[in-house]
């Protein structure tokens, strides 16, 4: 019998499947139906598929949840949900969670698609989510001329500012408001106006407070509004 991970490990890491758990893996490919698979405090490898009604699925520490892992005390007690319309399937983090949730390594803010394979965080679980074959579909093709944000040029050097802390990686913190401040010479009023409008702009306005900066500061880097060159 193959050695199992612990839970903060993949759990369909090829080494670690036994030939139980890896022919169960081929059955429930071969089914057509997405699902994600996991493993409890014990290391068994266990497996959730939705049902052909739902629309959500939640993930918490409460046994009330539909993927509950009580075991582990650093998830929520209600920590994400997952999404799932029209064959496609998303993990929602608005704010649920204390300690975040995270695919594949970058902390989920609001609701992010899911691809065959990608792998979810939360606390110290892992989830390997597989995508249906019948649905599965190939990348879209990006457009080349998505339009931009059309910023003056303080409402940039704020915006640039904000982001500067992601020069050190993607776990990074807004600036604040001083240190933006502080940075480009205006008072602390200047920038809480031109962070008002930046919000408008990126159509953030009616995020929840504690959201705004971090949703504002990946939102301007994920488009190519700030590159990350430009940090410094």
């Amino acid at each position: 019998m193959a050695d199992h991970q612990p839970m903060d490990g993949d759990p369909l890491a090829r080494h670690s499947l036994s030939a139980a758990e890896l022919k169960e893996l081929i059955d429930r490919e071969r089914s057509g139906s997405a699902f994600v698979a996991y493993r409890d405090e014990e290391g068994t490898l266990c497996f959730y598929t939705a049902g052909p009604e739902a629309s959500a699925s939640t993930i918490g520490r409460r046994s009330e949840t539909d993927i509950s892992l009580p075991w582990d005390g650093q998830v929520s007690g209600l920590h994400a949900e997952l999404h799932h319309a029209g064959g496609e399937w998303t993990i929602v983090d608005d704010g649920l969670s204390t300690n975040g949730t995270f695919l594949d390594g970058a902390r989920v803010i609001g609701r992010q698609r899911l691809r065959d394979e990608s792998r979810v965080r939360v606390g110290r679980t892992v989830l390997v989510y597989r995508a249906a074959q019948r649905t599965s579909v190939g990348e879209t093709v990006i457009a080349t001329n998505t339009p931009q944000v059309q910023l003056t040029d303080i409402q940039r050097r704020v915006l640039l500012s904000l982001c500067r802390p992601y020069s050190a990686g993607d776990f990074a913190t807004p600036a604040t408001n001083q240190q933006i401040a502080a940075e480009l010479f205006l008072s602390v009023d200047a920038i809480k106006m031109h962070l008002r409008t930046l919000f408008g702009k990126f159509g953030l306005s009616d995020l929840p407070q504690n959201q705004k900066r971090a949703r504002l500061a990946e939102t301007a880097l994920q488009t190519g509004t700030i590159s990350r060159h430009e940090l410094g």
